[in-house]
């Protein structure tokens, strides 16, 4: 049994890729997607702030319409 255990260990590590190469693939691996990331952020936020803050004026000029217009009509005609 042990034999068996020993030759199946050593035919799969045979066929793997050496240690060097796949900590190496996944060292780029994590290196490109913290890039992505990052770059994602920095496009991300800005722009999210931008739209918030122009959303944020359009209600708030809304408002204040809305409240011109209802002290407009809350004025008698003749006024």
């Amino acid at each position: 049994m042990d034999e068996l255990l020993q030759s199946a260990l050593d035919t799969a590590s045979a066929e793997a890729m050496p240690l060097s190469t796949a900590s190496g693939a996944n060292a780029m691996v994590f290196v490109l997607v913290t890039a992505l990331g990052l770059l994602m952020a920095l496009i991300y936020v800005p722009l999210r702030l931008y739209l918030t803050l122009t959303a944020r004026s359009r209600r708030l000029r809304l408002l204040q319409r809305i409240r011109r217009l209802r002290e407009e009509l809350g004025q008698p005609i003749g006024g």
